[in-house]
């Protein structure tokens, strides 16, 4: 059974029964995501393919959504240490102040993740606080499908990715990538077409070892496909077209730009490759990305040492590797994370977090008003919260609608996010 790949090593098991790391099997995740799709079996690393038609030109930033597995506890990262109530609620586990890195007004970053501090300075990245859904969810399916679907209240059954996609022309192979997992996020739950993968250079197909090979596989089973259907036909296309081009890219290899190092592991790796993709000038428009493992119920660790801290390093590191490899490319990228929710204010008893509603969204970037901690602030005051969690006043929609009309072109979000309205939060400025 193929498993998302774990990134770090986590304790073996949590007080509510949820998984212990991010190895969501395959078909759990689909059956729970509700995902049904063609699937094209041709590339050994899996890849998903759909059908798009539009109309609309695209030039916009490529968009990268990287998905915080598991419930990111924003708190500990963009840490609300002006806020009275947030070391009352964590005496054991809470940043010291004197030890986070500040950013702007009542907030302080993480120390671990000193490596983005640099890009925050510079005005390349920014976060908004208090995010979250229309209402708190706390089951992991439950909220990644919601998330993932951002259509409340409606009877859309698709993922936001795939209905902006819809809302373009059919690109190139690449158009919309997942990578470093052979499973697509449901956010591309729909007709339009994505691939997913685990890496460029392990992107092959099977009985293909070399170039020849692989022109007689293009040769038989373009032939296969003359004659039929589109809705069979394209899938193949896609594949083939992907194919030839990874074998090109892997051929060519790839060095990072402007002494960036991306640290190991799977974050690194899938950031390196979205980056050689986008330089590589293969047409990609939407890039997904999971980084799991923040389901943190227990033994967070403390500032300089553990689960916590292990994990914003790598964070920030991949990220910071990534802006310092694409330079000034960065101007035409936007980056922003996700997490199914965020966790109670108050910590447990076991040294960790517990399923939440209100977080914190990243955002890095040549449009990203960066330099700013926005979003309205609820507080921390018992009075303050939603069941003992922090308030989302700020829908994550608005935040995505925002980047896809001023960043990535889209004039129709309400084709996208049902009912989103007009309010916006002021997170990124138009291209120029």
């Amino acid at each position: 059974m193929d498993t998302l790949e774990p990134t770090s090593t986590t304790p073996a098991t949590k007080e509510c029964g949820c998984p212990a790391g991010p190895e969501l099997s395959r078909r759990s995740f689909l059956k729970a995501a509700g995902a049904a799709g063609l699937v094209a079996g041709l590339a050994s690393e899996g890849m998903f393919t759909r059908m798009a038609f539009a109309d609309t030109p695209y030039d916009g930033d490529v968009l990268v959504v990287l998905s915080l597995r598991g419930g990111f506890d924003s708190l500990q990262a963009i840490v609300p240490t002006g806020d009275a109530d947030y070391a009352t609620w964590r005496p054991n586990i809470a940043i010291p102040q004197g030890q986070l890195l500040p950013l702007e007004g009542i907030f302080g970053m993480h120390p671990a993740m000193a490596s983005l501090k640099p890009f925050f300075d510079a005005g390349d990245l920014g976060m908004i606080h208090a995010v979250g859904m229309a209402e708190p969810n706390r089951s992991h399916f439950s909220a990644m499908e919601e998330m993932e679907r951002a259509a409340p209240g409606s009877s859309l059954r698709t993922g936001w990715l795939d209905r902006v996609l819809g809302l373009r022309d059919v690109g190139t192979a690449f158009q919309a990538t997942q990578m470093g997992s052979n499973t697509a996020s449901s956010a591309f739950l729909g007709p339009s077409q994505e691939l997913a993968m685990w890496s460029v250079d392990s992107f092959d197909l099977n009985g293909a070892w070399d170039a020849t090979e692989l022109a007689k596989w293009n040769t038989a089973l373009g032939g296969l496909h003359a004659d039929a259907p589109q809705m069979l036909a394209a899938p193949a296309t896609t594949a083939l077209n992907a194919l030839g081009t990874a074998a090109t890219l892997k051929a060519a290899g790839y060095t990072p730009a402007n002494g960036a190092t991306y640290p190991d592991g799977g974050l690194g790796d899938a950031l390196k490759d979205v980056a050689r993709l986008i330089k590589a000038g293969v047409g990609l428009q939407v890039a997904a990305i999971d980084y799991g493992d923040w389901d943190m119920h227990i033994g967070q660790g403390t500032v300089d040492a553990g689960w916590m801290h292990d994990h914003l390093t790598e964070l920030s590191d991949a990220l910071a590797a990534f802006g310092t490899d694409l330079g000034a490319g960065l101007a035409d990228v936007t980056v922003v994370t996700l997490t199914e929710f965020g966790r109670r204010v108050e910590e447990n008893g076991s040294g960790g977090t517990d399923h939440g509603y209100g977080q914190a969204v990243l955002m890095m970037g040549g449009g990203v008003k960066g330099g700013k901690v926005h979003g309205t602030w609820p507080g921390l005051a018992p009075a303050d919260l939603i069941d003992g969690d922090l308030n989302a006043t700020t829908d994550y929609r608005q935040v995505l609608a925002e980047i896809l009309e001023k960043r990535c072109g889209a004039s129709s979000v309400s084709d996208i996010f049902p009912g989103i309205g007009s309010s916006r939060p002021g997170v990124v400025d138009p291209r120029t």
